[in-house]
């Protein structure tokens, strides 16, 4: 099963933004992922097709399960 960590930003023109983390080290820390998401956000090394990243506005951890059949 495949995880991904989303983190979800506001940005300077009001759209959201997102950034994934595959494979996240769990259990997932509230307080380390709003800390991380900071720390972002001050950096400005992200400028997305939205604009600059202005705020956090969550985080969710999405799993994915993937079957795959064999055409014959």
């Amino acid at each position: 099963m495949a995880k991904t960590l989303e983190l979800q930003f506001v940005t300077d023109l009001g759209k959201a933004a997102r950034i994934t983390v595959d494979n996240p080290k769990e259990p997932i820390n509230p307080a380390a992922v709003k800390l991380a998401m900071d720390q972002i956000i001050a950096s400005d090394a992200f400028l997305t097709g939205n604009g600059i990243l202005m705020s956090a506005s969550g985080a969710r951890l999405i799993e994915r399960n993937v079957t795959e059949y064999e055409m014959a």
